[in-house]
Protein backbone atom coordinates (compact mmCIF):
# COMPACT_ATOMS: atom_id res chain seq x y z
CA UNK A 1 0.00 0.00 0.00
CA UNK A 2 1.27 3.45 -0.91
CA UNK A 3 1.79 5.68 2.11
CA UNK A 4 -0.77 8.45 2.34
CA UNK A 5 0.33 12.01 1.74
CA UNK A 6 -1.09 14.41 4.28
CA UNK A 7 -1.50 18.15 4.16
CA UNK A 8 0.05 20.11 7.02
CA UNK A 9 -3.38 20.45 8.67
CA UNK A 10 -4.09 16.74 8.30
CA UNK A 11 -0.73 15.74 9.77
CA UNK A 12 -1.26 18.11 12.69
CA UNK A 13 -4.75 16.73 13.34
CA UNK A 14 -3.53 13.13 13.32
CA UNK A 15 -0.78 13.97 15.78
CA UNK A 16 -3.18 15.80 18.09
CA UNK A 17 -5.31 12.76 19.01
CA UNK A 18 -4.35 11.96 22.61
CA UNK A 19 -5.09 8.35 23.62
CA UNK A 20 -4.72 9.11 27.34
CA UNK A 21 -7.34 11.85 27.00
CA UNK A 22 -9.56 9.48 25.01
CA UNK A 23 -9.45 6.90 27.81
CA UNK A 24 -10.09 9.53 30.47
CA UNK A 25 -13.10 10.98 28.66
CA UNK A 26 -14.56 7.52 28.08
CA UNK A 27 -14.32 6.70 31.80
CA UNK A 28 -16.01 9.98 32.68
CA UNK A 29 -18.92 9.41 30.29
CA UNK A 30 -19.45 5.78 31.37
CA UNK A 31 -19.76 7.05 34.94
CA UNK A 32 -22.92 8.95 33.98
CA UNK A 33 -25.61 6.20 33.99
CA UNK A 34 -27.57 7.68 31.09
CA UNK A 35 -30.18 4.93 30.73
CA UNK A 36 -32.88 5.80 28.21
CA UNK A 37 -35.51 8.02 29.81
CA UNK A 38 -33.65 8.45 33.12
CA UNK A 39 -32.61 11.79 34.65
CA UNK A 40 -28.97 10.89 33.88
CA UNK A 41 -29.81 11.04 30.17
CA UNK A 42 -30.39 14.77 30.66
CA UNK A 43 -27.33 15.03 32.91
CA UNK A 44 -25.00 13.74 30.22
CA UNK A 45 -26.43 16.19 27.67
CA UNK A 46 -25.51 19.08 29.95
CA UNK A 47 -22.07 17.59 30.58
CA UNK A 48 -21.43 17.24 26.84
CA UNK A 49 -22.74 20.75 26.18
CA UNK A 50 -20.02 22.07 28.49
CA UNK A 51 -17.35 20.05 26.68
CA UNK A 52 -18.50 21.32 23.29
CA UNK A 53 -18.61 24.90 24.54
CA UNK A 54 -15.01 24.59 25.72
CA UNK A 55 -14.07 23.47 22.20
CA UNK A 56 -15.27 26.85 20.96
CA UNK A 57 -18.40 25.61 19.17
CA UNK A 58 -21.74 27.40 18.99
CA UNK A 59 -23.96 25.32 21.28
CA UNK A 60 -27.72 24.84 21.08
CA UNK A 61 -28.97 22.99 24.19
CA UNK A 62 -32.75 22.95 24.48
CA UNK A 63 -35.57 21.22 26.31
CA UNK A 64 -37.66 19.37 23.75
CA UNK A 65 -41.41 19.94 23.60
CA UNK A 66 -42.47 16.33 24.23
CA UNK A 67 -46.25 16.75 23.74
CA UNK A 68 -45.63 18.46 20.40
CA UNK A 69 -43.21 15.78 19.21
CA UNK A 70 -45.42 12.89 20.34
CA UNK A 71 -48.36 14.42 18.43
CA UNK A 72 -46.32 14.75 15.23
CA UNK A 73 -47.57 12.27 12.58
CA UNK A 74 -43.97 11.31 11.85
CA UNK A 75 -43.04 10.52 15.47
CA UNK A 76 -40.91 7.35 15.41
CA UNK A 77 -42.29 5.78 18.59
CA UNK A 78 -40.92 5.34 22.10
CA UNK A 79 -40.85 2.67 24.78
CA UNK A 80 -39.25 4.26 27.86
CA UNK A 81 -41.34 6.66 29.96
CA UNK A 82 -39.78 10.08 30.35
CA UNK A 83 -40.55 13.50 31.81
CA UNK A 84 -38.06 15.44 29.70
CA UNK A 85 -35.69 15.24 26.77
CA UNK A 86 -32.83 17.57 25.92
CA UNK A 87 -31.49 18.25 22.45
CA UNK A 88 -27.86 19.15 21.89
CA UNK A 89 -26.30 20.49 18.70
CA UNK A 90 -22.97 22.30 18.46
CA UNK A 91 -21.35 23.68 15.32
CA UNK A 92 -18.19 25.37 14.24
CA UNK A 93 -18.60 29.00 13.11
CA UNK A 94 -19.77 29.44 9.54
CA UNK A 95 -16.62 29.25 7.45
CA UNK A 96 -18.06 30.26 4.11
CA UNK A 97 -19.41 28.35 1.13
CA UNK A 98 -18.37 24.82 2.15
CA UNK A 99 -20.71 21.97 3.07
CA UNK A 100 -21.88 21.03 6.56
CA UNK A 101 -20.85 17.62 7.88
CA UNK A 102 -22.85 16.20 10.80
CA UNK A 103 -21.15 14.02 13.41
CA UNK A 104 -23.94 12.19 15.24
CA UNK A 105 -24.16 9.95 18.26
CA UNK A 106 -26.69 8.90 20.88
CA UNK A 107 -26.02 9.45 24.57
CA UNK A 108 -28.49 6.94 26.02
CA UNK A 109 -27.67 3.39 27.04
CA UNK A 110 -29.80 0.35 27.86
CA UNK A 111 -30.18 -0.78 31.50
CA UNK A 112 -27.40 -3.02 32.84
CA UNK A 113 -29.68 -5.98 33.54
CA UNK A 114 -28.60 -8.56 36.12
CA UNK A 115 -25.85 -6.86 38.14
CA UNK A 116 -24.49 -10.26 39.18
CA UNK A 117 -23.42 -10.85 35.58
CA UNK A 118 -21.06 -7.86 35.69
CA UNK A 119 -17.58 -7.80 37.14
CA UNK A 120 -18.04 -4.77 39.36
CA UNK A 121 -20.30 -1.74 38.89
CA UNK A 122 -21.38 -1.49 35.23
CA UNK A 123 -21.13 2.30 35.43
CA UNK A 124 -17.59 2.30 36.81
CA UNK A 125 -15.25 1.81 33.88
CA UNK A 126 -12.85 -1.10 34.32
CA UNK A 127 -9.66 -1.07 32.26
CA UNK A 128 -7.69 -4.19 31.36
CA UNK A 129 -4.76 -3.00 29.32
CA UNK A 130 -6.15 -1.23 26.27
CA UNK A 131 -9.70 -2.47 26.83
CA UNK A 132 -12.33 -0.53 28.78
CA UNK A 133 -15.35 -2.39 30.14
CA UNK A 134 -18.67 -0.87 31.21
CA UNK A 135 -22.25 -0.19 30.18
CA UNK A 136 -22.21 2.07 27.14
CA UNK A 137 -18.50 1.46 26.48
CA UNK A 138 -19.09 0.66 22.82
CA UNK A 139 -22.78 1.52 22.42
CA UNK A 140 -22.02 4.25 22.06
CA UNK A 141 -19.98 6.38 24.40
CA UNK A 142 -16.86 5.34 22.52
CA UNK A 143 -18.45 6.99 19.49
CA UNK A 144 -19.14 10.17 21.43
CA UNK A 145 -15.52 10.24 22.57
CA UNK A 146 -14.32 9.72 19.00
CA UNK A 147 -16.33 12.75 17.89
CA UNK A 148 -14.96 14.89 20.71
CA UNK A 149 -11.39 13.79 20.02
CA UNK A 150 -11.79 14.45 16.29
CA UNK A 151 -13.12 17.95 16.94
CA UNK A 152 -10.26 18.69 19.33
CA UNK A 153 -7.78 17.42 16.72
CA UNK A 154 -9.26 19.61 13.97
CA UNK A 155 -9.09 22.61 16.28
CA UNK A 156 -5.48 21.80 17.23
CA UNK A 157 -4.54 21.52 13.54
CA UNK A 158 -5.14 25.24 13.06
CA UNK A 159 -7.19 24.54 9.93
CA UNK A 160 -9.58 27.27 8.77
CA UNK A 161 -12.67 25.40 7.63
CA UNK A 162 -14.48 26.38 4.46
CA UNK A 163 -17.73 24.79 5.65
CA UNK A 164 -19.05 23.70 9.03
CA UNK A 165 -18.98 20.70 11.34
CA UNK A 166 -22.17 20.16 13.35
CA UNK A 167 -22.32 17.71 16.24
CA UNK A 168 -25.69 16.13 17.00
CA UNK A 169 -25.74 14.37 20.38
CA UNK A 170 -29.18 12.83 20.86
CA UNK A 171 -31.27 11.08 23.49
CA UNK A 172 -33.75 8.24 23.07
CA UNK A 173 -32.09 6.32 20.26
CA UNK A 174 -32.45 2.99 22.01
CA UNK A 175 -36.24 3.24 22.15
CA UNK A 176 -37.13 4.76 18.79
CA UNK A 177 -35.15 7.87 17.90
CA UNK A 178 -36.90 10.68 19.76
CA UNK A 179 -33.70 12.73 20.05
CA UNK A 180 -32.77 12.60 16.38
CA UNK A 181 -36.38 13.24 15.38
CA UNK A 182 -36.59 16.32 17.60
CA UNK A 183 -33.21 17.57 16.43
CA UNK A 184 -34.21 17.38 12.78
CA UNK A 185 -37.61 18.92 13.52
CA UNK A 186 -35.78 21.88 15.10
CA UNK A 187 -34.21 22.55 11.73
CA UNK A 188 -30.69 21.27 12.33
CA UNK A 189 -29.53 19.76 9.07
CA UNK A 190 -26.47 19.23 6.91
CA UNK A 191 -25.06 17.88 3.66
CA UNK A 192 -23.82 14.52 5.00
CA UNK A 193 -23.73 12.65 8.30
CA UNK A 194 -21.48 10.12 10.04
CA UNK A 195 -22.96 8.19 12.98
CA UNK A 196 -20.40 6.49 15.22
CA UNK A 197 -22.39 3.37 16.08
CA UNK A 198 -20.02 0.41 16.70
CA UNK A 199 -19.26 -1.03 13.26
CA UNK A 200 -16.40 -3.40 14.06
CA UNK A 201 -13.93 -2.18 11.45
CA UNK A 202 -16.48 -2.00 8.64
CA UNK A 203 -18.44 0.72 6.88
CA UNK A 204 -22.20 0.41 7.42
CA UNK A 205 -24.07 2.09 4.60
CA UNK A 206 -27.53 0.61 5.20
CA UNK A 207 -29.71 -0.37 8.13
CA UNK A 208 -32.60 -2.76 8.23
CA UNK A 209 -35.59 -1.48 10.14
CA UNK A 210 -37.26 -2.78 13.29
CA UNK A 211 -40.88 -2.46 14.40
CA UNK A 212 -42.12 -3.22 17.91
CA UNK A 213 -45.33 -5.26 17.91
CA UNK A 214 -47.76 -6.45 20.56
CA UNK A 215 -50.11 -9.43 20.15
CA UNK A 216 -52.96 -9.84 22.64
CA UNK A 217 -54.30 -13.41 22.61
CA UNK A 218 -57.62 -14.05 24.42
CA UNK A 219 -58.51 -17.10 26.43
CA UNK A 220 -61.39 -18.00 28.77
CA UNK A 221 -60.82 -18.06 32.51
CA UNK A 222 -61.74 -21.03 34.68
CA UNK A 223 -60.65 -22.67 37.90
CA UNK A 224 -57.57 -24.76 37.25
CA UNK A 225 -59.30 -27.88 38.64
CA UNK A 226 -61.89 -27.46 35.87
CA UNK A 227 -59.58 -26.32 33.14
CA UNK A 228 -61.75 -28.02 30.54
CA UNK A 229 -64.29 -25.25 31.23
CA UNK A 230 -61.76 -22.64 30.13
CA UNK A 231 -59.39 -21.95 27.26
CA UNK A 232 -55.79 -21.22 28.11
CA UNK A 233 -54.48 -18.13 26.37
CA UNK A 234 -51.05 -19.77 26.52
CA UNK A 235 -52.24 -22.74 24.50
CA UNK A 236 -54.04 -20.39 22.12
CA UNK A 237 -50.82 -18.48 21.48
CA UNK A 238 -48.78 -21.52 20.44
CA UNK A 239 -50.05 -21.73 16.81
CA UNK A 240 -49.41 -18.00 16.43
CA UNK A 241 -45.85 -18.44 17.65
CA UNK A 242 -45.28 -21.20 15.09
CA UNK A 243 -46.74 -19.02 12.37
CA UNK A 244 -44.37 -16.17 13.29
CA UNK A 245 -41.39 -18.51 12.94
CA UNK A 246 -42.57 -19.48 9.45
CA UNK A 247 -43.04 -15.80 8.56
CA UNK A 248 -39.47 -15.04 9.59
CA UNK A 249 -38.19 -17.71 7.20
CA UNK A 250 -40.30 -16.33 4.36
CA UNK A 251 -39.13 -12.75 4.91
CA UNK A 252 -35.46 -13.73 4.88
CA UNK A 253 -35.47 -15.31 1.43
CA UNK A 254 -33.10 -13.56 -1.01
CA UNK A 255 -31.84 -10.67 1.15
CA UNK A 256 -30.12 -7.58 -0.25
CA UNK A 257 -26.40 -8.23 -0.96
CA UNK A 258 -25.44 -5.82 1.84
CA UNK A 259 -27.27 -8.10 4.29
CA UNK A 260 -26.26 -11.47 2.86
CA UNK A 261 -23.55 -12.19 5.48
CA UNK A 262 -26.11 -12.41 8.30
CA UNK A 263 -27.76 -15.76 9.08
CA UNK A 264 -31.02 -13.90 9.78
CA UNK A 265 -30.87 -10.42 8.21
CA UNK A 266 -34.41 -9.47 9.18
CA UNK A 267 -35.09 -11.17 12.49
CA UNK A 268 -38.56 -11.63 13.94
CA UNK A 269 -38.20 -12.15 17.68
CA UNK A 270 -40.70 -12.37 20.53
CA UNK A 271 -39.03 -10.72 23.50
CA UNK A 272 -41.65 -10.84 26.25
CA UNK A 273 -44.62 -13.09 26.97
CA UNK A 274 -46.96 -12.31 29.86
CA UNK A 275 -49.96 -14.38 30.83
CA UNK A 276 -52.01 -15.22 33.89
CA UNK A 277 -52.32 -13.63 37.29
CA UNK A 278 -53.07 -16.66 39.47
CA UNK A 279 -51.52 -20.13 39.45
CA UNK A 280 -54.85 -21.84 40.02
CA UNK A 281 -56.66 -20.10 37.19
CA UNK A 282 -56.76 -20.79 33.47
CA UNK A 283 -55.25 -17.61 31.96
CA UNK A 284 -57.67 -15.54 29.93
CA UNK A 285 -55.11 -13.27 28.25
CA UNK A 286 -51.59 -13.56 26.87
CA UNK A 287 -49.65 -10.55 25.66
CA UNK A 288 -46.58 -11.17 23.51
CA UNK A 289 -44.30 -8.31 22.47
CA UNK A 290 -41.49 -8.51 19.98
CA UNK A 291 -39.55 -7.02 17.14
CA UNK A 292 -40.16 -7.40 13.42
CA UNK A 293 -37.22 -6.76 11.09
CA UNK A 294 -37.93 -4.46 8.14
CA UNK A 295 -36.17 -5.29 4.87
CA UNK A 296 -34.01 -2.73 3.12
CA UNK A 297 -36.21 -0.35 1.10
CA UNK A 298 -39.40 -1.96 2.44
CA UNK A 299 -42.26 0.34 3.45
CA UNK A 300 -42.86 -0.22 7.20
CA UNK A 301 -46.60 -0.28 6.48
CA UNK A 302 -46.05 -3.29 4.22
CA UNK A 303 -44.04 -5.04 6.94
CA UNK A 304 -46.80 -4.42 9.48
CA UNK A 305 -49.40 -5.77 7.06
CA UNK A 306 -47.27 -8.89 6.52
CA UNK A 307 -47.28 -9.72 10.23
CA UNK A 308 -50.95 -8.85 10.67
CA UNK A 309 -51.88 -11.21 7.79
CA UNK A 310 -49.76 -13.94 9.36
CA UNK A 311 -51.55 -13.65 12.69
CA UNK A 312 -54.96 -13.47 11.00
CA UNK A 313 -54.25 -16.69 9.04
CA UNK A 314 -53.16 -18.47 12.21
CA UNK A 315 -56.35 -17.36 13.94
CA UNK A 316 -58.53 -18.44 11.03
CA UNK A 317 -57.05 -21.94 11.19
CA UNK A 318 -57.70 -22.38 14.92
CA UNK A 319 -61.17 -23.33 16.31
CA UNK A 320 -60.92 -20.96 19.31
CA UNK A 321 -59.08 -18.06 17.67
CA UNK A 322 -61.40 -18.13 14.66
CA UNK A 323 -64.12 -16.58 16.82
CA UNK A 324 -61.81 -14.95 19.38
CA UNK A 325 -59.01 -13.52 17.22
CA UNK A 326 -55.76 -12.12 18.57
CA UNK A 327 -55.25 -8.35 18.26
CA UNK A 328 -52.03 -6.87 16.86
CA UNK A 329 -50.92 -3.36 17.80
CA UNK A 330 -47.70 -1.44 17.19
CA UNK A 331 -46.37 0.33 20.32
CA UNK A 332 -42.79 1.39 20.97
CA UNK A 333 -39.99 1.98 18.49
CA UNK A 334 -40.81 2.07 14.78
CA UNK A 335 -37.55 2.00 12.80
CA UNK A 336 -37.77 2.15 9.02
CA UNK A 337 -34.80 0.98 6.97
CA UNK A 338 -32.38 3.40 5.36
CA UNK A 339 -29.31 3.50 3.17
CA UNK A 340 -26.65 5.80 1.78
CA UNK A 341 -27.37 6.61 -1.89
CA UNK A 342 -25.34 4.53 -4.33
CA UNK A 343 -22.28 6.43 -5.53
CA UNK A 344 -22.36 9.10 -2.81
CA UNK A 345 -18.81 10.38 -2.15
CA UNK A 346 -19.09 10.07 1.66
CA UNK A 347 -18.58 6.32 1.28
CA UNK A 348 -15.21 6.73 -0.40
CA UNK A 349 -14.14 9.65 1.80
CA UNK A 350 -14.59 7.73 5.06
CA UNK A 351 -13.13 4.49 3.69
CA UNK A 352 -10.04 6.31 2.42
CA UNK A 353 -9.68 8.34 5.62
CA UNK A 354 -9.71 5.14 7.66
CA UNK A 355 -7.06 3.53 5.47
CA UNK A 356 -4.89 6.65 5.58
CA UNK A 357 -5.23 7.13 9.34
CA UNK A 358 -4.53 3.49 10.21
CA UNK A 359 -2.15 2.51 7.40
CA UNK A 360 -4.37 -0.51 6.84
CA UNK A 361 -6.84 -1.66 4.18
CA UNK A 362 -9.97 0.20 3.16
CA UNK A 363 -13.12 -0.56 5.08
CA UNK A 364 -15.38 -3.36 3.92
CA UNK A 365 -18.92 -2.18 3.20
CA UNK A 366 -21.98 -3.92 4.61
CA UNK A 367 -25.47 -3.35 5.99
CA UNK A 368 -26.61 -3.78 9.59
CA UNK A 369 -29.59 -5.86 10.73
CA UNK A 370 -30.68 -3.40 13.42
CA UNK A 371 -32.52 -0.09 13.30
CA UNK A 372 -30.75 3.18 14.05
CA UNK A 373 -30.97 6.93 13.63
CA UNK A 374 -29.53 6.53 10.13
CA UNK A 375 -33.03 6.09 8.72
CA UNK A 376 -34.22 9.42 10.18
CA UNK A 377 -31.37 11.35 8.57
CA UNK A 378 -31.64 9.60 5.21
CA UNK A 379 -35.40 10.14 5.43
CA UNK A 380 -34.68 13.88 5.54
CA UNK A 381 -32.46 13.62 2.47
CA UNK A 382 -29.16 13.73 4.40
CA UNK A 383 -26.73 11.09 3.07
CA UNK A 384 -25.66 9.09 6.13
CA UNK A 385 -23.44 6.15 7.03
CA UNK A 386 -22.20 4.50 10.21
CA UNK A 387 -18.55 4.17 11.17
CA UNK A 388 -17.45 3.85 14.77
CA UNK A 389 -15.40 2.01 17.38
CA UNK A 390 -16.48 -1.25 18.98
CA UNK A 391 -18.29 -4.46 18.11
CA UNK A 392 -22.08 -4.33 18.18
CA UNK A 393 -22.16 -8.01 19.20
CA UNK A 394 -20.90 -6.90 22.63
CA UNK A 395 -23.49 -4.13 23.01
CA UNK A 396 -26.40 -4.54 25.43
CA UNK A 397 -24.50 -7.29 27.27
CA UNK A 398 -22.41 -7.62 30.42
CA UNK A 399 -19.43 -8.25 28.09
CA UNK A 400 -19.60 -4.72 26.69
CA UNK A 401 -16.13 -3.30 26.09
CA UNK A 402 -14.07 -1.29 23.62
CA UNK A 403 -10.44 -0.68 22.69
CA UNK A 404 -9.01 2.78 23.41
CA UNK A 405 -6.65 2.36 20.46
CA UNK A 406 -9.61 1.73 18.18
CA UNK A 407 -11.40 4.84 19.45
CA UNK A 408 -8.28 6.91 18.72
CA UNK A 409 -8.00 5.42 15.22
CA UNK A 410 -11.62 6.27 14.48
CA UNK A 411 -11.07 9.81 15.82
CA UNK A 412 -8.13 10.28 13.45
CA UNK A 413 -10.17 9.01 10.52
CA UNK A 414 -13.02 11.33 11.47
CA UNK A 415 -10.65 14.29 11.65
CA UNK A 416 -9.46 13.50 8.11
CA UNK A 417 -13.07 13.08 6.99
CA UNK A 418 -13.94 16.52 8.40
CA UNK A 419 -11.03 18.24 6.72
CA UNK A 420 -11.64 16.52 3.38
CA UNK A 421 -15.42 16.98 3.38
CA UNK A 422 -15.81 20.46 4.82
CA UNK A 423 -12.68 21.74 3.11
CA UNK A 424 -10.06 24.23 4.26
CA UNK A 425 -9.14 27.74 3.19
Amino acid sequence: MTAARFSAEEAAALAAVDEAAVARTLRELIAIPSVTGSPAESEIQHDLAGRLDRLGLDVDLWSMNLPELLADPGFPGAEAPRDEAWGLVAATPDGGDGPTLILQGHVDVVPPGDLASWEGDPFTARAVGDIVHGRGACDMKAGLVAHLAALEAVRASGARLRGRVAVHFVVGEEDGGLGAFGTLRRGHTGDACVITEPTGGTLVTANAGALTFRIAVPGRAAHASSRDEGVSAIDAYIPIHRALAALESERNTGPDPLMAEYPIPYALSVGTVRSGDWASSVPDLLVAEGRLGVRLDEDPAAARADLERCVARACAADPWLRTHPAVVTWPGGQFASGRLPVGHPLRNTVATAHADATGGPRLRERGAPYGSDLRLYTGEGIPTLQYGPGDVRLAHSARERVSVTEIASVARALALTVLRTVGTK
